[in-house]
Protein backbone atom coordinates (compact mmCIF):
# COMPACT_ATOMS: atom_id res chain seq x y z
CA UNK A 1 0.00 0.00 0.00
CA UNK A 2 1.70 3.02 -1.13
CA UNK A 3 0.66 6.82 0.29
CA UNK A 4 2.27 9.88 0.36
CA UNK A 5 3.38 8.66 3.71
CA UNK A 6 5.00 5.55 2.57
CA UNK A 7 6.74 7.81 -0.43
CA UNK A 8 8.09 10.74 1.67
CA UNK A 9 10.02 8.07 3.96
CA UNK A 10 11.02 5.40 1.26
CA UNK A 11 8.91 3.03 3.34
CA UNK A 12 6.29 0.13 1.89
CA UNK A 13 4.13 0.19 4.47
CA UNK A 14 2.10 3.16 6.04
CA UNK A 15 2.49 1.88 9.22
CA UNK A 16 4.51 3.94 12.00
CA UNK A 17 5.95 2.61 15.00
CA UNK A 18 5.59 6.34 17.72
CA UNK A 19 8.55 7.04 19.96
CA UNK A 20 7.38 5.25 23.70
CA UNK A 21 9.84 5.65 25.98
CA UNK A 22 11.14 2.65 27.46
CA UNK A 23 9.30 0.61 24.84
CA UNK A 24 10.78 1.77 20.86
CA UNK A 25 14.35 0.51 21.55
CA UNK A 26 16.43 -0.22 19.07
CA UNK A 27 15.06 -3.77 18.58
CA UNK A 28 11.19 -2.65 18.05
CA UNK A 29 12.37 -0.11 15.80
CA UNK A 30 14.46 -2.32 13.72
CA UNK A 31 11.63 -4.78 13.71
CA UNK A 32 9.10 -2.47 12.05
CA UNK A 33 11.53 -1.12 9.70
CA UNK A 34 12.34 -4.47 8.87
CA UNK A 35 8.59 -5.36 7.97
CA UNK A 36 7.88 -2.41 6.08
CA UNK A 37 7.42 0.77 8.57
CA UNK A 38 8.72 4.00 9.97
CA UNK A 39 9.92 3.45 13.46
CA UNK A 40 10.63 5.72 15.82
CA UNK A 41 13.48 5.32 18.42
CA UNK A 42 11.99 7.35 22.06
CA UNK A 43 15.05 9.41 23.05
CA UNK A 44 12.99 10.54 26.30
CA UNK A 45 14.81 8.98 29.17
CA UNK A 46 18.05 8.95 27.66
CA UNK A 47 21.53 11.18 27.61
CA UNK A 48 23.34 11.94 24.81
CA UNK A 49 25.74 8.94 25.15
CA UNK A 50 23.05 6.58 25.25
CA UNK A 51 20.90 8.13 22.28
CA UNK A 52 24.00 7.96 20.17
CA UNK A 53 24.53 4.26 20.59
CA UNK A 54 20.68 3.37 20.39
CA UNK A 55 20.96 5.50 16.93
CA UNK A 56 23.72 3.31 16.02
CA UNK A 57 22.51 -0.29 17.30
CA UNK A 58 19.23 0.30 14.86
CA UNK A 59 21.86 0.70 12.16
CA UNK A 60 23.54 -2.78 13.20
CA UNK A 61 20.20 -4.42 13.19
CA UNK A 62 18.20 -2.85 9.71
CA UNK A 63 19.37 -0.77 6.58
CA UNK A 64 16.04 0.64 6.48
CA UNK A 65 14.64 4.52 7.27
CA UNK A 66 13.70 5.18 10.57
CA UNK A 67 13.46 8.44 13.01
CA UNK A 68 14.42 9.45 16.26
CA UNK A 69 11.38 11.12 18.87
CA UNK A 70 12.17 14.54 21.24
CA UNK A 71 10.03 15.94 23.05
CA UNK A 72 11.02 19.26 23.57
CA UNK A 73 9.45 19.83 26.91
CA UNK A 74 11.75 17.41 28.76
CA UNK A 75 14.98 17.78 30.74
CA UNK A 76 17.87 16.75 27.89
CA UNK A 77 15.63 16.47 25.11
CA UNK A 78 17.53 19.41 23.07
CA UNK A 79 21.05 17.47 23.76
CA UNK A 80 19.25 14.20 21.88
CA UNK A 81 17.68 15.95 18.73
CA UNK A 82 21.57 17.14 18.45
CA UNK A 83 22.63 14.13 18.63
CA UNK A 84 19.99 12.73 15.95
CA UNK A 85 20.83 15.78 13.99
CA UNK A 86 24.80 14.75 14.38
CA UNK A 87 23.94 11.01 13.00
CA UNK A 88 22.10 12.22 10.65
CA UNK A 89 19.31 10.12 10.49
CA UNK A 90 16.69 9.96 8.38
CA UNK A 91 13.59 11.10 10.32
CA UNK A 92 13.26 13.42 13.64
CA UNK A 93 10.12 13.67 15.13
CA UNK A 94 9.49 16.88 17.83
CA UNK A 95 6.17 16.89 19.93
CA UNK A 96 5.95 19.60 23.03
CA UNK A 97 7.92 22.84 21.95
CA UNK A 98 9.74 24.75 18.90
CA UNK A 99 11.16 22.62 15.83
CA UNK A 100 11.96 25.36 13.98
CA UNK A 101 15.93 24.80 14.30
CA UNK A 102 15.15 20.90 13.89
CA UNK A 103 14.14 21.66 10.66
CA UNK A 104 16.68 23.56 9.44
CA UNK A 105 19.42 21.71 10.59
CA UNK A 106 17.55 18.25 8.97
CA UNK A 107 17.77 20.20 5.61
CA UNK A 108 20.99 20.28 5.44
CA UNK A 109 21.10 16.50 5.05
CA UNK A 110 18.35 15.90 3.54
CA UNK A 111 16.63 14.29 6.78
CA UNK A 112 12.47 14.92 7.57
CA UNK A 113 11.14 16.13 10.39
CA UNK A 114 7.49 15.46 11.71
CA UNK A 115 6.03 17.27 14.31
CA UNK A 116 3.16 15.94 16.64
CA UNK A 117 0.23 18.03 16.65
CA UNK A 118 -2.92 17.99 18.92
CA UNK A 119 -5.31 20.59 17.53
CA UNK A 120 -5.45 22.69 13.76
CA UNK A 121 -3.60 26.01 15.08
CA UNK A 122 -0.83 23.96 16.18
CA UNK A 123 -0.44 22.13 12.67
CA UNK A 124 -0.79 25.15 11.04
CA UNK A 125 1.93 26.39 13.22
CA UNK A 126 4.30 23.37 12.28
CA UNK A 127 3.30 23.54 8.66
CA UNK A 128 4.48 27.58 8.57
CA UNK A 129 7.87 26.34 9.75
CA UNK A 130 8.69 23.60 7.11
CA UNK A 131 8.19 20.39 8.51
CA UNK A 132 7.53 17.50 5.93
CA UNK A 133 4.54 15.55 7.96
CA UNK A 134 2.28 16.05 11.19
CA UNK A 135 1.39 13.45 13.36
CA UNK A 136 -1.98 14.18 14.77
CA UNK A 137 -2.84 12.68 17.98
CA UNK A 138 -6.53 11.97 18.79
CA UNK A 139 -8.18 11.74 22.54
CA UNK A 140 -7.77 8.02 22.15
CA UNK A 141 -4.26 7.89 22.32
CA UNK A 142 -1.74 6.49 24.81
CA UNK A 143 -0.03 9.43 26.88
CA UNK A 144 -0.50 12.88 25.36
CA UNK A 145 -3.61 12.76 22.97
CA UNK A 146 -5.80 15.66 22.11
CA UNK A 147 -9.10 16.90 23.57
CA UNK A 148 -10.41 16.32 20.45
CA UNK A 149 -11.23 12.71 18.71
CA UNK A 150 -9.45 10.98 15.80
CA UNK A 151 -12.66 11.00 14.35
CA UNK A 152 -13.19 14.69 14.41
CA UNK A 153 -9.37 16.19 14.85
CA UNK A 154 -8.01 14.31 11.35
CA UNK A 155 -10.43 15.51 9.03
CA UNK A 156 -9.82 19.38 10.63
CA UNK A 157 -6.03 18.96 10.26
CA UNK A 158 -6.76 17.52 7.05
CA UNK A 159 -8.90 20.48 6.05
CA UNK A 160 -6.20 22.69 7.45
CA UNK A 161 -3.36 21.81 5.62
CA UNK A 162 -1.82 20.28 2.94
CA UNK A 163 1.04 18.07 4.74
CA UNK A 164 0.78 14.09 4.89
CA UNK A 165 -0.23 13.37 7.77
CA UNK A 166 0.06 10.76 10.36
CA UNK A 167 -3.00 9.55 12.67
CA UNK A 168 -2.82 8.20 16.04
CA UNK A 169 -5.46 7.44 18.62
CA UNK A 170 -7.53 4.45 18.47
CA UNK A 171 -5.71 2.72 15.36
CA UNK A 172 -5.05 -0.98 15.90
CA UNK A 173 -5.74 -2.89 12.98
CA UNK A 174 -6.96 -2.52 9.10
CA UNK A 175 -10.30 -1.32 9.72
CA UNK A 176 -8.81 1.34 11.56
CA UNK A 177 -6.05 1.73 8.65
CA UNK A 178 -9.03 1.90 5.65
CA UNK A 179 -10.94 4.37 7.90
CA UNK A 180 -7.78 7.06 8.83
CA UNK A 181 -7.17 7.04 4.74
CA UNK A 182 -10.94 7.57 4.56
CA UNK A 183 -10.32 10.31 6.97
CA UNK A 184 -7.76 12.65 5.22
CA UNK A 185 -4.58 10.76 6.75
CA UNK A 186 -1.59 9.36 4.62
CA UNK A 187 -0.77 6.42 8.01
CA UNK A 188 -1.05 5.30 11.22
CA UNK A 189 0.77 4.96 14.08
CA UNK A 190 -0.32 2.31 16.73
CA UNK A 191 2.04 2.46 19.95
CA UNK A 192 -0.61 0.44 22.24
CA UNK A 193 -1.03 -2.35 19.47
CA UNK A 194 3.17 -2.34 18.86
CA UNK A 195 3.75 -2.41 22.72
CA UNK A 196 2.01 -5.98 22.31
CA UNK A 197 4.46 -7.66 20.06
CA UNK A 198 7.19 -9.92 20.51
CA UNK A 199 9.64 -7.85 19.14
CA UNK A 200 8.65 -5.03 22.06
CA UNK A 201 10.40 -4.98 25.45
CA UNK A 202 7.54 -4.67 27.08
CA UNK A 203 7.42 -7.09 30.18
CA UNK A 204 5.42 -9.91 29.57
CA UNK A 205 2.78 -9.33 32.80
CA UNK A 206 2.00 -5.71 31.47
CA UNK A 207 1.27 -7.49 28.18
CA UNK A 208 -1.00 -9.86 29.38
CA UNK A 209 -2.57 -6.68 31.07
CA UNK A 210 -3.26 -4.95 27.38
CA UNK A 211 -4.54 -8.10 26.09
CA UNK A 212 -6.68 -8.37 29.13
CA UNK A 213 -7.84 -4.52 29.63
CA UNK A 214 -11.04 -3.38 27.40
CA UNK A 215 -10.85 -0.09 25.72
CA UNK A 216 -12.54 1.62 28.43
CA UNK A 217 -9.87 0.77 31.20
CA UNK A 218 -7.83 3.68 30.77
CA UNK A 219 -7.94 6.95 32.45
CA UNK A 220 -7.38 10.33 31.30
CA UNK A 221 -5.71 12.85 33.59
CA UNK A 222 -3.55 16.02 33.94
CA UNK A 223 -2.30 15.09 37.68
CA UNK A 224 -0.20 12.25 36.49
CA UNK A 225 2.44 14.22 34.77
CA UNK A 226 1.25 18.02 34.74
CA UNK A 227 -0.27 17.48 31.10
CA UNK A 228 -3.46 15.31 30.47
CA UNK A 229 -2.19 11.99 29.96
CA UNK A 230 -3.69 8.59 29.16
CA UNK A 231 -2.90 5.67 31.31
CA UNK A 232 -4.12 1.89 32.11
CA UNK A 233 -6.72 1.98 34.86
CA UNK A 234 -5.12 0.00 37.43
CA UNK A 235 -5.51 0.77 41.73
CA UNK A 236 -2.18 2.52 41.48
CA UNK A 237 -3.73 4.57 38.74
CA UNK A 238 -6.02 5.97 40.60
CA UNK A 239 -3.60 7.03 43.48
CA UNK A 240 -1.41 8.75 41.13
CA UNK A 241 -4.48 11.00 39.64
CA UNK A 242 -6.15 11.39 43.17
CA UNK A 243 -4.26 14.99 43.40
CA UNK A 244 -1.93 17.06 41.91
CA UNK A 245 1.40 17.99 43.42
CA UNK A 246 2.26 20.53 45.72
CA UNK A 247 5.17 23.03 45.28
CA UNK A 248 6.71 21.85 48.59
CA UNK A 249 6.40 18.20 47.06
CA UNK A 250 7.77 19.28 43.19
CA UNK A 251 11.13 20.75 44.12
CA UNK A 252 12.89 17.69 45.82
CA UNK A 253 11.29 15.60 43.28
CA UNK A 254 12.49 18.28 40.07
CA UNK A 255 16.20 18.07 41.66
CA UNK A 256 16.61 14.32 41.31
CA UNK A 257 15.17 14.84 37.76
CA UNK A 258 17.91 17.75 37.40
CA UNK A 259 20.61 15.69 38.28
CA UNK A 260 19.52 12.21 35.97
CA UNK A 261 20.21 14.89 33.04
CA UNK A 262 22.90 15.91 34.03
CA UNK A 263 21.23 19.82 35.72
CA UNK A 264 22.38 21.36 38.26
CA UNK A 265 20.74 21.53 41.39
CA UNK A 266 20.97 25.23 41.64
CA UNK A 267 19.43 25.55 38.31
CA UNK A 268 16.36 24.13 39.91
CA UNK A 269 16.29 26.17 43.53
CA UNK A 270 16.18 29.11 41.25
CA UNK A 271 13.84 28.05 38.62
CA UNK A 272 11.57 27.13 41.79
CA UNK A 273 11.41 30.69 41.98
CA UNK A 274 11.30 32.35 39.04
CA UNK A 275 8.59 29.52 37.19
CA UNK A 276 7.61 27.16 39.75
CA UNK A 277 4.89 25.85 37.26
CA UNK A 278 7.82 24.76 35.43
CA UNK A 279 9.59 23.24 38.46
CA UNK A 280 5.82 21.76 38.83
CA UNK A 281 6.18 19.99 35.46
CA UNK A 282 9.52 18.97 35.78
CA UNK A 283 9.09 17.33 38.76
CA UNK A 284 5.96 15.46 37.44
CA UNK A 285 7.43 14.45 34.17
CA UNK A 286 10.58 12.98 36.62
CA UNK A 287 8.09 11.25 38.82
CA UNK A 288 5.90 9.74 35.47
CA UNK A 289 8.92 8.44 34.22
CA UNK A 290 10.33 6.53 36.90
CA UNK A 291 6.33 5.06 37.40
CA UNK A 292 6.18 4.42 33.64
CA UNK A 293 9.57 2.55 33.55
CA UNK A 294 8.41 0.08 36.51
CA UNK A 295 5.64 -0.90 34.31
CA UNK A 296 7.32 -1.30 31.08
CA UNK A 297 10.72 -2.91 32.35
CA UNK A 298 9.45 -4.62 35.43
CA UNK A 299 5.63 -5.35 35.38
CA UNK A 300 5.42 -3.44 38.59
CA UNK A 301 2.07 -2.43 38.90
CA UNK A 302 1.84 -1.69 42.76
CA UNK A 303 4.22 1.20 41.73
CA UNK A 304 4.53 1.35 38.15
CA UNK A 305 2.05 3.34 35.93
CA UNK A 306 1.24 2.32 32.09
CA UNK A 307 0.70 4.74 29.36
CA UNK A 308 -1.58 2.89 27.31
CA UNK A 309 -4.34 4.27 24.46
CA UNK A 310 -8.13 3.34 24.06
CA UNK A 311 -6.72 0.43 21.69
CA UNK A 312 -5.83 -1.71 24.18
CA UNK A 313 -9.29 -3.14 23.98
CA UNK A 314 -8.48 -4.04 20.05
CA UNK A 315 -5.32 -6.12 21.38
CA UNK A 316 -5.97 -9.59 21.53
CA UNK A 317 -2.39 -11.37 20.69
CA UNK A 318 1.07 -11.17 20.82
CA UNK A 319 2.26 -11.17 17.20
CA UNK A 320 5.70 -10.76 15.42
CA UNK A 321 5.86 -7.35 14.53
CA UNK A 322 5.84 -8.93 10.68
CA UNK A 323 2.45 -11.27 11.32
CA UNK A 324 0.99 -8.03 12.50
CA UNK A 325 1.82 -5.84 9.32
CA UNK A 326 0.84 -8.43 7.07
CA UNK A 327 -2.26 -9.29 8.77
CA UNK A 328 -3.18 -5.65 9.29
CA UNK A 329 -2.49 -5.15 5.46
CA UNK A 330 -4.68 -8.32 4.37
CA UNK A 331 -7.28 -6.66 6.65
CA UNK A 332 -7.37 -3.05 4.95
CA UNK A 333 -7.33 -4.71 1.89
CA UNK A 334 -10.85 -7.11 2.56
CA UNK A 335 -12.13 -4.26 4.33
CA UNK A 336 -11.54 -2.37 1.58
CA UNK A 337 -12.60 -4.82 -1.20
CA UNK A 338 -16.27 -4.70 0.95
CA UNK A 339 -16.85 -1.37 0.94
CA UNK A 340 -16.76 -1.12 -2.94
CA UNK A 341 -19.26 -3.96 -3.43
Amino acid sequence: MHTRITELFGIDRPLICPGMSYIALPELVAAVGNAGGLGILASGPWTPEQTRAAIRRVRELSDKPFGVGVTLLMPGAAENARVALEEEVPVINFSLGKGDWIVAAARNYGGKVIATVTTEKHARAAEKIGVDALLVTGHEAAAHGGAVTSLTLIPAVRNAVQLPIIAAGGFADGRGLIAALALGADAIAMGTRLAATRESPVHAATKGMIVAKNVNDTLYSAKFDGIPCRIMDTPTARRKVARALTLLEAVPRAMLSARRAGLSAGKVLAGAFANPVAIKQLAQFGAATEAIRLSIEEGDHERGVQLIGQAQGLVHDLPAVADLFARILAEAELVRTNLQR
